[in-house]
């Protein structure tokens, strides 16, 4: 104690781990110390040396369940097993002075030393049979009576009940009959039993070795009983033990042993080596019986451990620079610090939870164990907790398990889990986060991470505040060996809790702070869903001169367009020598979508324009009639498709020859556009290198929400509103007439995703609906696109717009289909991609696309896409965009460029088309924002109710 050693009481060591983080990476929760010593599914305590000295049972049962937890040991483990040739009888009903009953405090005061029974053995006889037979005397705690309850030697069933009532009142009345005594006999058995755990309990069970000497030892109880008097009660099928040896047999190889004569634990990948620091130190390593009471065995087995356990620990000191007198000792800031881990002055809440679902298409079950530390919310204020101006922390650890059969048969334990149940992030103010990371060990050894996220959003008046609280979004990865880096397995998928489960859950509450954790619990939801108040505000950021100095020079040009106005577009010729690539490579055109910037983003290190740079092609921005520096007060898309790309495309011919072929990479209105000129017959497909889509394509499938506000009356609506300007300012200092600010205030109140403190942002999704989830674009980046590049908003596109969504497909400006009945017109390879959590188009744009395409044009390659995790324009814009999207890009132009857009031949054109007429969409319903189990009129029914109310505000 003195030196600083710790007693927890009241606690059972499960499992030991290695520790994950021994290199003690930064903010990782294990620290330095080599194993992780659990006394419970979350509470652990590290350390460097572990001494396991449970017993035969616990020492064994510590490590078969801490082999679930992917700690290799040889398969010895459990074998060997012995009960030290031991056979326990009971004698009852003697008339001999034998005096073996113990004494409680009353009798042992008033009974003298000479009259006190002996001491607990009492005798000894070693027979030349093979086998030593001792007394015992029975302790008066000992519920003696039960001796008799095993299944009796001799005797019919049940006659041991009425022989211990009666001996029980002769013992009581001071009747002579009445004394008993325990026998133990000890020889040596085959130490052939096997200690076994059932993976389903967690429950220790054996088989007893063969004892050859049996029979003998039966005899010579007989013989004991008939010179005592009395009955002789025993075990009539196996040999019962008090002297339990083995399960953890010591050897020289862990081919037959399970650690080595020093007591250190084998590790059977390598002959020789063990787990540094793990050590067993009881009768457990005694590899067979020793015929006698092996008490004193146990303690010189001790001691010979004991002995090489000292040196290597001065060893280690000595290597690590390591004082154990004076460190102070690591400790989990989740697990007590007091000696008894069930002190109550500790607040803290657990609860089961179990969601089941698929992940990677596979079934998924994960059963968790969460202990919530209140300790530091005991002081909160209740209206600053509701005004967000004070936020408290539901943080805690997370144990249990998983099941993951397609992965590993057997559970996937949770060996370090935390959870934050309401986590903010500045970039999404009015967005609650709930958020699991469990570290998970098989038994094979493989460790993997799962990470979940349950998104919660402010949305439709709380309309998806059940499918939000109550669907976790995973993704499941697995560990490289030594545990510091990903291998290939990555799978996402969804798990969700039933009501059955949640009231289970509520159920299960444990611990001192119940009603407190509760009261949090439903405050966060409150103000999340009921009050939405934001709980971070954006920060401002300015785009210093840096950004624009640093991004590559361009040429601007000015076009007039066949119908006399003028656009613009950008020149970016590669900066590199043309010696570094083996041919000179075809120009790329970029298509912007609705006046918003998606290629060149000087606040990116990594935009499509760098890539493309770098990738050694030359590349043409269109600024057409639509964009911020020439909007147009009187357009459709109809115009941008029929004039302005087929005049750009004439402005890069005559740099280039006629023959030179243009790669088109599309966004959203854009990619209405160039379909628009294709199949129209503006330009021809044979100037077309290749063609990639980003959320669009000849058709265009929106989300529920942004069909609903396209077939209610709010386009008309606004262009009444707007009036001769159909130019929308978005800046929040910009000058605004009557009708432009009452748009503007009524797209503040229109039903939205995802809610932002930027009034400029709020405003342009209130119109268009969330052009991208915040989370995936860094705060310059929203800055800059809020207050420097989209300043303004030519509206006059939008009937047109309205007409394309409510068709589902590229309409003229008439509504007629003037366009899809020219297939043969899109002779080219096409590339569709889709962001997989839709906002404002779903997957299905993209897959009926590159059906359509298949179908119609089957001798060309085309590829359709679904990038997990994006919404709309952050495809293209967000921080991870280059790394998962830019990629599929290149690649599509990369085989176009090698002349690898004929794929098919005539002969698999037929079976390829039966295919497709049955083929169906595989992302259908898939990461979207809007898929729960309120039908499309209920969303109807809420923004007609919201449009009636703002429009009786300003009557």
């Amino acid at each position: 104690m003195q030196a600083g050693c710790i007693v927890k009481t009241e606690c059972q060591v499960q499992y030991v781990v290695k520790n994950p983080y021994e290199t003690g990476h930064k903010g990782e929760v294990g620290g330095k110390r080599r194993w992780l010593v659990y006394l419970n599914e979350i509470d652990y305590i590290k350390a460097d040396f572990v001494i396991l000295s449970a017993g035969v049972f616990g020492t064994t049962a510590i490590l078969f369940k801490s082999q679930m937890r992917g700690l290799k040991l040889s398969e010895a483990l459990g074998s060997g097993f012995s009960c030290n040739g031991n056979t326990v009888a009971y004698l009852a009903g003697s008339s001999g002075p034998l005096n073996a009953y113990g004494l409680d405090k009353k009798q042992l005061s008033k009974t003298p030393i000479q009259a006190r029974p002996g001491p607990s053995i009492s005798f000894s006889y070693s027979s030349s049979l093979g086998f030593t037979i001792q007394s015992a005397v029975l302790p008066t705690a000992y519920p003696y009576m039960l001796f008799k309850g095993i299944a009796t030697f001799g005797w019919p069933t049940g006659y041991w009940f009425f022989h211990g009532i009666i001996d029980k009142l002769k013992h009581l009345i001071g009747s002579k009959s009445s004394q008993a005594m325990v026998l133990v006999a000890m020889g040596h058995d085959k130490s052939d039993g096997k200690i076994i755990l059932e993976k389903e309990t967690d429950k220790i069970c054996f088989n007893p070795p063969n004892d050859p000497l049996l029979l003998r030892k039966v005899e010579a109880f007989q013989k004991i009983t008939k010179k005592l008097g009395g009955i002789l009660f025993m075990s009539k099928y196996r040999s019962t033990s008090v002297h339990l040896l083995g399960g953890c047999n010591a050897s020289s190889d862990f081919s037959d042993g399970v650690c080595n004569p020093n007591g250190q634990i084998f590790y059977p990948e390598a002959p020789g080596l063990v787990h540094q620091g793990l050590y067993v130190c009881d009768a457990s390593l005694i590899p067979c019986s020793v015929g006698v009471n092996p008490s004193l065995t146990i303690a010189a087995a001790a001691e010979h451990v004991s002995r090489h356990l000292v040196k290597d620990i001065l060893r280690y000191k000595s290597k690590n620079c390591t004082d154990f007198a004076s460190e102070v000792v690591d400790q989990n800031p989740y697990t007590e610090i007091h000696d008894n881990l069930k002190s109550r002055e500790i607040s803290y809440v657990s609860l089961k939870e179990i969601m089941r679902g698929y992940v990677g298409g596979m079934p998924f079950t994960a059963s968790l164990r969460i202990k919530i530390n209140l300790q530091n919310q005991n002081n909160c204020d209740v209206w600053n907790l509701v005004m967000r101006k004070s936020r408290p922390t539901l943080k805690g650890k997370v144990g249990g398990f998983v099941v993951f059969s397609a992965i590993e048969k057997d559970k996937l334990h949770v060996i370090d889990g935390e959870v934050d149940m309401f986590e903010v992030d500045y970039r999404t103010p009015y967005t609650q986060y709930m958020n699991y990371r469990l570290l998970l060990a098989a038994a094979s050894g493989s460790r993997y991470v799962l990470e979940g996220k349950k998104i919660m959003n402010p949305y439709l008046f709380a309309l998806y505040s059940w499918r939000e609280t109550t669907t976790l979004y995973v993704t499941f990865k697995k560990l490289a060996g030594n545990f510091a880096g990903e291998v290939g397995l990555n799978l996402k998928g969804e798990l969700r809790i039933s009501m059955i489960e949640l009231l289970k859950s509520l159920v299960s509450l444990e611990g001192n702070r119940k009603g407190k954790f509760i009261y949090l619990f439903t405050l966060n939801l409150l103000r999340t869903y009921i009050l939405p108040i934001p709980q971070e505000i954006h920060k401002e950021y300015t785009l210093t001169d840096s950004h624009n100095n640093s991004y590559p020079a361009s040429t601007f040009h000015e076009i007039k367009t066949e119908d006399g106005y003028t656009i613009s577009c950008r020149q970016w010729n590669c900066g590199q020598s043309r010696w570094k690539f083996k041919e000179e490579k075809q120009p790329v055109l970029l298509l912007n979508a609705h006046s918003t910037e998606s290629f060149c983003l000087p606040t990116e290190p990594n935009d499509l324009v760098r890539t493309l740079l770098a990738e050694g092609h030359e590349i043409w921005l269109l600024q057409p009639r639509l964009h911020v520096l020439n909007p147009s007060n009187n357009f459709t898309i109809e115009d941008i498709g029929k004039y302005d790309i087929p005049a750009v495309i004439n402005k890069i011919c005559k740099f280039h020859g006629p023959s030179m072929k243009v790669h088109v990479v599309a966004h959203c209105v854009g990619g209405l556009s160039i379909h628009i000129a294709l199949m129209g017959g503006h330009i021809s497909a044979t100037q077309i290198a290749s063609l990639c889509c980003t959320n669009s394509s000849m058709f265009f499938k929106p989300t529920t929400l942004v069909t609903v506000k396209m077939w209610l009356p709010l386009v008309p609506m606004s262009m009444a509103l707007l009036g001769k300007n159909k130019i929308l300012p978005l800046l929040e200092t910009s000058k605004a007439s009557l009708g432009h600010r009452l748009l503007m205030c009524i797209a503040r109140w229109v039903p939205r995703y995802e809610r932002c403190t930027c009034n400029e942002c709020v405003v342009f999704s209130g119109i268009f609906g969330n052009a991208f989830w915040h989370q995936n674009i860094t705060p310059t980046m929203h800055h800059w696109l809020n207050k420097q590049s989209t300043t303004k908003l030519p509206m006059a596109a939008f009937p047109h717009l309205r007409k394309i969504c409510k068709s589902g497909f590229i309409v003229d400006s008439k509504g007629n289909n003037s366009y899809l009945i020219h297939p043969e017109r899109m002779a080219l390879s096409t590339q569709y991609i889709s962001g997989g959590r839709s906002l404002l188009v779903t997957p299905e744009t993209s897959f009926l696309a590159n059906k359509y395409m298949k179908l119609h044009q089957p001798g060309f390659r085309h590829e359709r896409i679904v990038v997990d995790g994006f919404g709309h324009s952050d495809l293209l814009i967000g921080e991870e965009s280059s790394k998962e999207v830019f990629p599929h890009i290149l690649s599509h132009i990369r085989l176009s460029e090698e002349g690898k857009n004929i794929v098919m031949t005539s002969e698999e054109k037929k079976c390829s088309k039966d295919a497709l007429d049955w083929a169906a969409d595989p992302y259908q319903g898939y990461g979207g924002s809007e898929s729960c189990w309120f039908s499309p009129l209920v969303v109807v029914f809420l923004v007609l109710f919201l449009v009636f109310t703002l429009l009786s505000s300003f009557i």
